[in-house]
């Protein structure tokens, strides 16, 4: 049996399972030096086990020889903390059980002889694998005061109000927005509820406004994080951007107007925009998951925008139909440190 490579799991066919844990009963005896021979159920040599961490690993080896001497199974590479090995002995007979709950994930290797007076086996190696003890579900929170993620929308999918197929449907995400860009949404967490079944918590940009829903993970792409978060004071007639919670840009804005209000709450950036017919937008925009709640009727569904203006001198006040304009200079240098998926708080 030297040289025969087995690859185990807990899960495995092979092993004998017990409640506490795992016991693993394999091979039978294999050659040794002298009078001393490992035998049943002793594991074949380089046998590989993996055990989740705080489940109880149980090996039991066995030796036997012909001579007087005491008999006895000992580790050789000492043993990993809080393990234990109980031996029994009857005749020219030696059995021990490992007993092991591992507290750490990691790789251990475990080797044992088994030895009567000067006779002694091949010494028996283990590759022990101690994989994370995982329960479900599991939640992640992935958008915060400081850092967001973001992910585009890989095809057609409808919303959900709760992580499951079965759930009430929101709305119906889109692969383009309304004014043609790539389709992103601001990822505000995860939650795994299998090994195999992720869903996504999003920002939607629909009315109401602030509303969230769940979609599955494949229905995204990959998460792009950002650094960046945009604050819009509508009293101040503020706008101001921070990076890991330090400013970097500010400037003094307009806003809606009282019969036309900048609406408040939490939203993000969605696209970026340019080439404009009219210059009333200035040289770049950026359209936002925020939606007008009174002009409804509007393309898109009344977007709020952040845009530039050819009429600085309104600059600041409650200005507009709801959207943010800045200075054309002071966008464009927002521009250059914004990029899209920022999530945006409008106070």
């Amino acid at each position: 049996m030297r040289g025969e490579k087995r690859i185990l799991t807990l899960a495995s066919a092979l092993p004998v399972l017990l409640a506490a844990g795992a016991v693993l009963l394999l091979a039978p005896a294999s050659a040794a030096r002298g009078s001393v021979v490992w035998t049943s159920p002793t594991p074949a040599d380089n046998t590989h086990i993996a055990v989740k961490r705080g489940a109880t690993l149980e090996v039991k080896l066995a030796a036997s020889t012909s001579n007087a001497g005491v008999l006895s199974i000992d580790p050789v590479l000492g043993l990993p903390r809080g393990a234990t090995v109980s031996t029994y002995q009857d005749k020219g007979r030696v059995q021990s059980i490992f007993s092991w709950r591992p507290t750490e994930v990691g790789d251990y290797t475990l080797r044992f002889v088994a030895s009567a007076g000067a006779e002694s086996t091949r010494p028996r190696t283990y590759l022990i694998h101690v994989k994370p003890n995982i329960r479900f579900p599991q939640s992640h929170l992935l958008t915060d005061n400081k850092v967001a993620h973001w992910a585009d929308v890989l095809r057609r999918t409808i919303v959900r109000a709760q992580p499951r197929m079965t759930a009430r449907a929101v709305t119906t995400l889109h692969l383009l927005t309304p004014d043609a860009t790539q389709n992103l949404v601001l990822v505000l967490g995860e939650v795994d509820l299998s090994p195999t079944e992720a869903w996504y918590r999003i920002r939607l940009a629909i009315l109401p406004n602030n509303s969230t829903g769940w979609v599955p993970k494949a229905a995204l792409g990959d998460l792009v994080a950002v650094d960046t978060h945009l604050y819009i004071d509508r009293a101040r007639f503020t706008l101001v951007l921070k990076r890991n919670g330090v400013t970097v840009f500010s400037s003094l804005i307009g806003v809606g107007r009282s019969v036309w209000p900048t609406p408040r709450g939490e939203f993000y950036v969605r696209e970026r925009l340019t080439r404009f017919k009219s210059p009333m937008y200035g040289p770049i925009a950026f359209g936002t998951s925020a939606r007008s709640n009174t002009l409804t009727d509007w393309p898109g569904g009344g977007v709020i925008g952040i845009h530039g203006t050819n009429q600085p001198e309104l600059l600041p006040g409650s200005i507009s139909h709801g959207c943010i304009r800045m200075h054309n200079a002071d966008i464009v240098k927002l521009a250059r440190l914004m990029k899209i998926g920022t999530p945006l708080t409008i106070r």
